[in-house]
Formats: structure tokens, C-alpha cells, sequence
């Protein structure tokens, strides 16, 4: 095979899944794909893009009269809204328990303008002419659900009316008309009590209330008994989303029931009803094992529906991501008589798992879990956007009327719960509830797209397909060109997928960048265990040196490692453990990056040890010849807060070039950089004895980079390289989409001189 055989591959990228990847109880149409790749480059190509976000604490200052909340307090965005005119953006905040507003009059520049405390949990959020209609949860227990309907005018942000519902609200809806509204009443289990298991009263119900300028008539409301539908806990309903469509007609999911119902607005009668079914699922990811396997079965998987949208007055569309006894992993096309019309089955999380966004911690459960969806029509094209809730993507589907066509992977912030489309504006708004601030990290957002005449921004690197399975990855850390071929470079993971090690290989004359191959990193046969790899060079011969983070409490070695092509570990000699003049210095952050000069490796150390000065950290050489070990010193930033350190070293033409970084995210973010030190600089002292400081030159400050897709700066800038051409390439970790969006960065800088 020749060298470019590898690059010459036809990446199999989102647009190509294959059908034969999903087994379904129900024979359904093939899920197609692809891309009409010809034909699209021929036309204007049109796509959505984030413009903006807007962080919830945005919104801190207007939820308290008398200003005890600070940036510290826990806030989010849950279920959104729009006004009639598109310019005014309304979510439901739990834990702050109010409804939040967003002035998208520029929608590049979103603003806060002010929050509304409710007296309970809002659940639900809808707008009908000028009233904000929320769903208050006041539940004492689950024995006793209580709830009420919140009137709001948009216009002075004061109560309009109130409603008793008589138990816990779960979801809103307005009909297209503005006549009606509908509220599903869930009266939700309690997971604590019999391990979860139904029925358990009182029985979930549908409410229907019409509407007068947009005001509920309370005592006009309907309630609708859902009870005796299901095979599942037939006395025990639990609806979950309701849909309205044009002849008024409303679609409701009784999630943990898995069954599906119709319901006719006006006399509130219950004119379809059926199971959702279940699919069969192969090659499925299973075990959360610090691995990506997808070689799981799951048989008879019921799809307990979550959101639902109708896509026109006879089919809906149900995101199906299961709390009782199932969850399916994808979405389904139904008629309203109850006909499967189509089947994503494990396309949808296999193409977010080429994105690098597939949550191995959520493996054994629900996988990248679809909770929501929005339909809307752009410019006579109709789409369907479905929404990975533990990936952190929204898949941008066309609606073709048969099957689907996937185009697009939108990044977005943490856990995005909801979305609404403002086809009028070209935008697209989704509500993102996670906020991590007990974990110091990002915060929830709302997030701005925009349909335009651009190409798609994300994903910038994607994996493609191998024997039927996506090539899973994350958490990439070190970076390394091959020597040879312009364009093809090898990154590792990190301790994250602690029984994965791997090496991939990537093709960066493709956009988005493509890792065409995974090689195992192995001793004996199985992949190798404890370590924690954070950099990796070429060794001149077809093999790798590989440096692993250290931890001496957990056994991991500070080490450096040499592998074969084929990622083995040698039995002799291939194993360097850090000299104890080094280790007695020890701290937890070590190895973050490898580079080779002839025949020396350099490590980049990440952050100060104990013997070393203030905004100082070490570069540390090992001769692989002479087998001597030494070290000199770099000069740090000092942090204005948290901590700066190294993450990568990469040698090239006269300099050896170095990532540092700040550990801050988010509007915090202050240090993103590239610097460059001499080779002549790297004089290395014996370690023991006094280091030499070497001089560094900045060459390029990220921070403009990581803005360009509009979201929250990412932390963690983990690997550059330089390939034969003299490309510059970065990528970013990740952190495996543990509370992380898992938006994964992979841009130039341009050429090396």
C-alpha cells in the first residue's frame, strides 16, 4: 500500500452513515445520509451557525429586589420561547425559579432584560400574542402534585391571570391558531420508592384551556383523562409532551408508558391512540468503561418518547431518549394513525459520536440521550432539529418527507434541553439548562444560529466509519506531524478512556479534519493500563514516543513510552521512568507534551514542582542514546486567577514551540497562547543543579480563535503541531463530554517559519 493510500481514503463522514448499522422491530425505510455531494457544490450552500450566546447569569442582577444573588448562584435555561415578532426570548430558570427574558433585537449582541420570580418550578414556557403561558410546578410530594398556569404580559412583565391545575405541569403548548392551549400534566414517579417501578398515583392527565388574546379562560378548561390507554401502567399515564398541528390536533407522549396519543382540541376526545414500540439495536456502546466499544446489543428497546413536534397535519416526529425502561438512542417518524414512516436508530448517535461528542459515562443508560426537538420551515425547506441532551449537539435534519437527511452538527452549550426557530430571522435558539458551578465550570447558555449562505463552522475534525462502527474519540491531548506526508498528523487521548489508549490518525487536508484510523496502544496484546497520555512525537523510524502524566497516589507513572507502528509497547527498554532527582520534587501535574531533537526528547512539565520558582515550570530532556537526563527552566505568565501551565512542546526548523495556557474558561479566560524558545536556548543542566531560564518569544495569542464560533471560550488548547509543509495545526481537549459541552476545536495558524 502506498503512503497515500491512508490520506486517499473515502472518509466516512455524518453524511454517510450507513444504513446497515440499525435493526428495527418494525420494517421501516433505510436511513439515508448522504450528502448529494455534486450536486451541493454546485449551489450556494446554505447553513446555520452560532452567531451568539448569552450566559444565564446574564439575568442575576434582575432576578432579586434586594440583590443577594452574585455570579456564584446557581441559574439556568430550560424550556424557550419567542415572541410574536421574534425579538423578545423567554426560558424557564429552575433554580432560580423564575422565567428569564433575552432582548434578541441583535441577535450577534443578545441582552439581558429582566426576570420574572414565580412562586413554585417553572416547568414549561410558551408565548401566545402578548402572554408568557408558565407551568408552575407547587408539588408538596409526588403523593400530592399541585401546580398552577402563570399568565405574564410580555409587554409590562406583570401577572396577567392565574390557573389551578390540580397537579404538576410538564409541558405547554399553543395551538398554530392561537385558540387553544394544552398542558400535560405528568404528576411524575418517584425513582426512590419500589426502585421507580408503575403505577404509582395519582394518574397524569391532559388539560385543554382556549385562549382569548392569548389568555387562558380558566374556567373553561378541559380535563382529559389518559388513563386505560396503555399497555404500560394503564391507571398510571404520565404525559410528557404535547404538540399542536394545524386542524388542532394534539399529539401527547406518555413517556414512561411508551405509548402515544391524539387528542381533538375542541371536545377534548381521544381520537388515536398507541404503543411507541420498541427497536432492536446492534453494535450499541453499553458498558462505561473508559472505553468507546459500540460492539453492545440492545433487543426490544421501547422508545418512551420524550419531546414531540408535528411535521405536518399527519405526521410527528418523537425524540425518544427513555426514563422507565427504555430510551432508543435516536427519533422516529410516525403517521397519526401509528405508522413508523421512519427509523434513525443508531445513525443519530453514531454521528455524534464521530464528532468527538459521544458521553462514554452515559454509555450503560440512555447513550447521547434525544430529549428534544423543534420542526420549523427556512425558507420553503422544512427541518427537523433534534437535540443530544449528554452530547451536547443539535442534529440539523431536512425534512425530505420520507427519510430525513442529515446536513448538520450544531455545538452547543451543556445539556440542551429545548430550542425554538424564528424562521422569519433565519435563527435558531436552543436553551441549555447545565450550569457547573460547583465545578468551576461553564455556565448554562442560550445560544444563537443563523441560517446563511456560509458553510458549516462545526465540527471542525470528525472521525469516519470502520467495519460498520464509528471510530469513537475524545479527550485529545498531544499532537505530532508525520514527518513525511503534508497533512497527516497523530493525536492521543487522555486518561479519560483510561482502558482505550489510543493513537489517531488524521487527515488535515480535509474540512473538517478527518481521523481515518485508531491504533491501540497495547502491552501483550491488551490495551495498556495506567497511563495517562498528554504527548506524543515521532521517533524517525515509523514509531512513537509517547509522554503519560504521572500520578504516584493513583500508580500511574510519570514515564515516557516508545511504541511500534502498530501502537506496541516493546518489552525492552520502552518504558523510561522519570529519575528519582526528578521525582522527589513531585506534584501532580507532569508530563503535558513530547517532542524529539535528534536523539533527545523534551518534556514539557505542566505546572511548577516544588524546586522550582515562582511562574516557573521545567522542560525536561532524556537522551535516548546516552540515556542522561537534564532539564532548563521556562518562564510562566503569572495567573491573574486559578493556575498557568504548559500543555504542549513541538520542535521545528530553529525553535521548539510551546502552548500555555490559563485553567480558566468562558469570558475568564486570559491565556491561550503560542510561544516559541531557541533550540540554541536548550542547554540542559544536570537536574540537581541550578537551570538555565530560557527566553521565550510569543507567536500567537488563541484567544481570537476560540471565539470564532461564538460559544464559551474552552479551557483546555492541548496539542500543535507542524507538519512537513510548515501547517500549523491546535486542537483542544475536551475532557471525554464530562461536564463539558465537548465542543473540540482543530484550526491553523497559519505557517512556521
Amino acid at each position: 500500500m502506498s503512503k497515500k493510500t491512508p490520506l486517499a481514503i473515502a472518509a466516512l463522514s455524518i453524511t454517510t452513515l450507513s444504513a446497515a448499522m440499525l435493526l428495527n422491530t418494525t420494517p421501516v425505510l433505510a436511513d439515508k445520509l448522504t450528502h448529494k455531494a455534486d450536486k451541493t457544490n454546485q449551489k450556494a450552500q446554505w447553513s446555520f451557525n452560532r452567531i451568539a450566546s448569552i450566559s444565564t447569569t446574564a439575568n442575576l442582577a434582575g432576578a432579586s429586589s434586594d440583590k443577594k444573588l452574585d455570579w456564584t448562584t446557581e441559574t439556568s435555561a430550560e424550556i424557550i420561547a419567542a415572541s410574536k415578532d421574534g425579538n423578545t426570548i423567554v426560558y424557564s430558570d429552575s433554580p432560580l425559579q423564575g422565567i428569564g427574558f433575552i432582548d434578541l433585537k441583535n441577535p450577534k449582541q443578545p441582552k439581558a432584560a429582566g426576570f420574572y420570580k414565580v412562586a413554585g418550578e417553572p416547568t414549561a414556557v410558551s408565548v401566545s400574542d402578548d402572554v408568557v403561558l408558565v407551568g408552575v410546578n407547587t408539588s408538596e410530594s409526588f403523593l400530592q402534585p399541585s401546580g398552577y398556569l402563570l399568565s405574564i404580559s410580555l409587554t409590562t412583565k406583570k401577572k396577567v391571570d392565574q390557573c389551578e391545575l390540580g397537579g404538576q405541569p410538564d409541558s405547554v403548548a399553543v395551538s398554530k391558531d392561537g385558540k387553544y392551549m394544552a398542558v400535560a400534566i405528568e404528576n411524575e414517579r418517584d425513582e426512590d420508592f419500589n426502585d421507580g417501578a408503575l403505577p404509582q398515583l395519582p394518574a397524569g392527565n391532559l388539560i385543554i384551556m382556549p385562549l382569548e388574546k392569548g389568555k387562558p379562560i380558566c374556567e373553561q378548561k378541559k380535563v382529559v383523562s389518559l388513563a386505560g390507554l396503555a399497555d404500560i401502567a394503564p391507571s398510571d399515564p404520565e404525559p410528557e409532551f404535547v404538540d399542536f398541528n394545524s386542524l388542532n390536533e394534539i399529539v401527547i407522549t406518555l413517556q414512561e408508558n411508551n405509548h402515544i396519543a391524539i387528542v381533538e382540541a375542541k371536545t377534548g376526545k381521544v381520537v388515536q391512540h398507541f404503543s411507541a414500540g420498541s427497536v432492536d439495536l446492534k453494535n450499541v456502546d453499553l458498558k462505561e468503561e473508559g472505553a468507546l466499544t459500540f460492539d453492545g446489543i440492545q433487543e426490544n428497546r421501547k422508545r418512551e418518547p420524550d419531546a414531540v413536534q408535528w411535521l405536518d397535519d399527519n405526521r410527528f416526529v418523537t425524540a425518544n431518549e427513555g426514563d422507565y425502561e427504555g430510551g432508543s438512542r435516536g427519533f422516529t417518524i410516525f403517521s397519526k394513525q401509528g405508522e413508523v414512516l421512519y427509523e434513525s436508530g443508531l445513525s443519530f448517535e453514531y454521528a455524534v459520536a464521530m464528532a468527538g461528542h459521544y458521553p462514554e459515562k452515559r454509555s450503560g443508560n440512555k447513550g447521547v440521550e434525544p430529549e428534544g426537538l423543534e420542526v420549523a420551515s427556512f425558507n420553503g425547506q422544512s427541518y427537523i432539529f433534534v437535540m443530544s441532551e449528554r452530547g451536547s449537539l443539535v442534529g440539523v435534519y431536512k425534512d425530505t418527507g420520507a427519510d430525513p437527511e442529515l446536513v448538520q452538527l450544531l455545538p452547543s452549550g451543556i445539556g440542551p434541553e429545548s430550542a425554538i426557530a424564528i424562521p422569519e430571522r433565519n435563527l435558531l435558539i436552543t436553551a441549555n439548562e447545565k450550569d457547573l458551578i460547583e465545578d468551576k465550570g461553564p455556565r448554562a447558555h442560550v445560544m444563537i444560529y443563523e441560517l446563511s449562505n456560509s458553510k458549516p463552522s462545526y465540527p471542525q475534525i470528525e472521525s469516519v466509519m470502520h467495519d460498520g462502527k464509528p471510530i469513537g474519540w475524545g479527550a485529545l491531548s498531544g499532537l505530532v506531524a508525520d514527518p513525511d506526508v503534508p497533512g497527516r498528523l497523530y493525536a492521543v487521548n487522555d486518561s479519560f478512556y483510561r482502558n482505550q489508549p489510543t493513537i489517531f490518525t488524521i487527515d488535515a487536508t480535509q474540512t473538517p479534519a478527518k481521523i481515518i484510523k485508531a491504533i491501540p496502544v497495547t502491552r501483550d496484546g491488551f490495551p495498556a493500563q495506567k497511563l495517562d497520555l498528554e504527548g506524543i512525537t515521532t521517533d524517525g523510524k515509523g514509531g512513537f514516543w509517547l509522554a503519560s502524566e504521572g500520578k504516584t497516589s493513583k500508580l500511574v507513572a510519570h514515564a515516557l513510552l516508545h511504541v511500534n507502528a502498530k501502537g506496541e509497547i516493546g518489552k525492552k527498554k520502552s518504558e523510561i521512568a522519570f529519575p528519582e532527582e526528578l521525582l522527589k520534587h513531585e506534584k501532580r501535574f507532569g508530563s503535558e507534551g513530547v517532542t524529539r531533537i535528534g536523539d533527545t526528547l523534551w518534556v514539557a512539565i505542566q505546572r511548577q514542582w516544588k524546586n522550582d520558582p515562582e511562574n516557573t515550570v521545567k522542560l525536561v530532556s532524556y537522551n535516548t542514546k546516552t540515556k542522561e537526563w537534564g532539564a532548563v527552566r521556562y518562564p510562566t505568565e503569572p495567573a491573574e486567577k486559578g493556575w498557568v501551565g504548559l500543555s504542549e512542546i513541538t520542535a521545528y526548523g530553529g525553535f521548539v514551540y510551546i502552548l500555555e495556557r490559563d485553567n480558566q474558561i468562558g469570558e475568564k479566560a486570559r491565556i491561550k497562547r503560542l510561544y516559541r524558545v531557541a533550540k540554541s536556548e536548550l542547554k540542559p543542566a544536570k537536574l540537581g543543579d541550578d537551570l538555565p531560564l530560557v527566553n521565550k518569544e510569543l507567536v500567537k495569542d488563541l484567544l481570537p480563535e476560540l471565539t470564532q464560533l461564538n460559544g464559551f471560550v474552552v479551557d483546555k488548547v492541548e496539542g500543535f503541531a507542524i507538519d512537513k509543509n510548515g501547517k500549523s495545526f491546535v486542537v483542544t481537549d475536551n475532557d471525554g463530554v464530562d461536564d463539558s459541552s465537548g465542543e473540540t476545536y482543530f484550526f491553523s495558524v497559519g505557517q512556521m517559519n
